[in-house]
């Protein structure tokens, strides 16, 4: 009987402790409060504004051709841009795409003769990421390529339409034969054409203004956001993150595995996360789509960027995203850093994230007119460029330029880009209060020597404005009504 007991109560004992250990591993309510640790990482609420993919795709530049061995360039941000663009290009469909060889054409003639219309982007675009921003059908080998150009022309003598996508590593183009797209369309991008400077062609593809073109100098009020904030917003570890200081003065938050390089004043972080997977196979569209996002929870955007294909080699890890002041984009000069944002990824968790704290008043404080050098003058800068030979692209753009702890000037430059993807300042602006002496439209200099001055003989006499050079910024409205918050 004894025994018997004995066992019950051993049995007893045990199914209560098994009881208990469930209970204990499930964390079964009333069995005490669940506490929560200060490493867990709490999102924080955004900074800045969130933004979407498709508010950083769009083209570097459209080039129009007029025919005639004349062009002219169209930048983001301007009215033409975007009546171009997002009313007339955005919404057509291109499909049926068939493959060649870069050389099926004679791009040299047509760029002279045919009229038509380019859309540039540097270094290159995912056809994935491109489908954000234009209507898209191919095959696989169209879906997994990587463009920079987009050019639709009229054939001369023909009533023909033809689009071409260029890929990036310049040996392959792929023809839409059924791209919706009509004579008027093209007809309508030369129009707008007419009303822009007009640009000459180097031997090497580079375009330069015949004429000085207008800029506007800008000084904005800024803000900055504090250094705490930005690590708070951050996947940190609160409860061991520690500040340190380094022999150069900048400041280091660590919490042993991430870190947050503060510099400049408080005004530009670098953080790392060395603990990200190291794996070598990255695709580029998913890491734009998970920079996109991290920016969104981690910062936010001031004003708007464009997504910057990432210098040759780096395999799809680096993303960069070039900031806009209204319709110019704003070139990163050393020593101060400014104009940009970058991340590094593996597989769509980012290693390494750079960016500046400032964020622009809603309102400039000023502005001046200052002209960018055009014609000879321009010409001669650029041929005697010490680094001529590596240029792939030249652009107008703003040097961020900081006036006291809450002001910057923004200084209209000529700008270049160098086959290794760097940019660097070729020409400033004439001084402000400066203008070009008049010069003639060549159309209308034309007209003068037929006799016929005072009868403009087609629309582009009409183009050239009192000072005898158009504004790049006629009719300019800010870049972010075109591309969203």
């Amino acid at each position: 009987m004894k025994e018997k007991i004995k066992t019950t109560t051993l049995i007893l004992l045990v199914v209560l402790s098994l009881l208990q250990s469930y209970l204990l591993a499930y964390s079964m309510p009333g069995l005490g409060a669940t506490v929560r640790s200060d490493q867990d990482y709490v999102n924080a609420e955004p900074i800045g504004k969130v933004t979407s993919v498709e508010s950083v795709i769009f083209p570097e530049a459209l080039v129009i051709h007029l025919g005639g061995n004349k062009h002219t360039i169209i930048y983001p941000g301007t009215q033409f841009y975007e009546m171009i663009l997002n009313q007339r290009i955005q919404g057509r469909e291109f499909k049926g795409f068939q493959r060649s060889p870069s050389d099926v054409l004679n791009w040299e003639e047509i760029r002279k003769n045919d009229i038509g219309i380019e859309l540039r982007f540097d270094n290159g675009i995912p056809v994935e990421l491109l489908q954000k921003l234009l209507k898209l059908e191919g095959d696989l080998l169209f879906l997994n390529e990587t463009i920079d150009r987009i050019w639709i022309f009229k054939t001369s003598g023909t009533e023909e339409i033809r689009t071409f996508f260029f890929s990036a590593d310049g040996e392959m183009v792929y023809e839409s034969v059924r791209a919706d797209l009509t004579v008027r369309d093209v007809q309508d991008y030369v129009g707008f054409g007419q009303f822009q400077p007009k640009y000459t062609m180097t031997a090497d593809g580079l375009y330069i203004p015949v004429a000085p073109i207008q800029s506007t100098e800008i000084v904005f009020p800024y803000e900055t956001y504090s250094p705490d904030l930005m690590k708070r917003s951050l996947p940190f570890d609160q409860s061991t993150t520690r500040a340190l200081e380094d022999r150069g003065g900048s400041q280091i938050y660590t919490d042993g595995k991430r870190g947050l390089q503060v510099e400049q004043n408080g005004k530009w972080i670098s953080y790392t996360d060395p603990s990200a997977p190291q794996i070598t196979e990255n695709l580029l569209s998913d890491n734009v789509y998970a920079s996109v996002d991290f920016v969104n929870q981690h910062g936010g955007w001031d004003g708007t960027h464009r997504f910057v294909n990432a210098m040759p080699g780096s395999e799809g890890k680096d993303i960069r995203f070039k900031q806009y002041v209204e319709q110019y984009p704003v070139i990163d000069t050393k020593p101060f850093r400014y104009g940009y944002m970058r991340l590094r990824l593996q597989q769509g968790v980012v290693n390494e994230y750079s960016r500046s704290l400032i964020t622009l008043g809603a309102q400039s404080e000023s502005r001046n007119v200052r002209w960018l050098p055009g014609g000879e003058e321009l010409e001669k800068t650029l041929s005697n460029y010490d680094r001529r030979s590596e240029v792939t692209a030249l652009f107008p753009a703003l040097q961020a330029a900081p006036i006291d702890e809450n002001r910057l000037r923004f200084i209209p430059v000529w700008a270049v880009r160098l086959k290794d993807g760097t940019e660097e300042i070729l020409l400033e602006a004439y001084r402000s209060g400066y203008t070009p002496p008049e010069q003639k439209d060549e159309d209308a200099v034309q007209g003068e020597a037929d006799g016929n001055s005072d009868k403009p003989n087609d629309t582009t006499a009409t183009a050239t404005n009192a000072a005898g050079a158009v504004s790049l910024s006629a009719g300019a409205s800010q870049i972010r009504s075109l591309n969203g918050p």
